[in-house]
């Protein structure tokens, strides 16, 4: 086995076609959906007072923090400590819409096109949670998510 994962680490497909591959289809994916993120991008800055975006820290291949890209899909509404009221009461009926059809993940296609993601890959969790994870979890960042 350690013979077929030494193979598969040193294949062109490894180095080179995985990335081409998540280039391609980002890139297409992207400019064949344009027109239909331009109307999500105004619906969502018409409903969110301008700010569309929801970014985030996310840790990345090897550990590298990156920025991931989403739609924003809750208000900021803060009581009187300054804490975020509960996701009920944020998420608007826009950003409920996004969510059921995932078109909020549609952004992290620029994602990929950065590099910063995959396709295919482990789902990157929040860097606050790096400090509990075990060495088998820290395997995720051996790819990119």
């Amino acid at each position: 086995m350690s013979q077929q994962v030494t193979l598969y680490q040193t294949s062109l497909y490894r180095r080179y076609g995985k990335r081409l591959l998540d280039i391609s289809i980002s890139a297409t994916a992207l400019l064949l959906l344009s027109p239909l993120l331009a109307l999500i991008l105004i619906a969502a800055f018409f409903n969110n007072r301008g700010h569309v975006f929801f970014i985030q820290e996310r840790p990345g291949k090897h550990g590298k923090i990156f920025r991931i890209f989403k739609l924003k899909t809750m208000r900021d509404i803060y009581d009187a400590q300054g804490q975020p009221l509960p996701d009920e009461e944020r998420l608007t009926n826009f950003g409920k819409f996004i969510r059921k059809f995932s078109l909020d993940e549609l952004f992290q296609l620029i994602n990929v096109l950065r590099g910063d993601m995959s396709l295919i890959g482990p789902r990157p969790l929040l860097v606050q949670y790096l400090p509990l994870y075990s060495a088998r979890d820290m395997r995720r960042h051996e790819v990119r998510p």
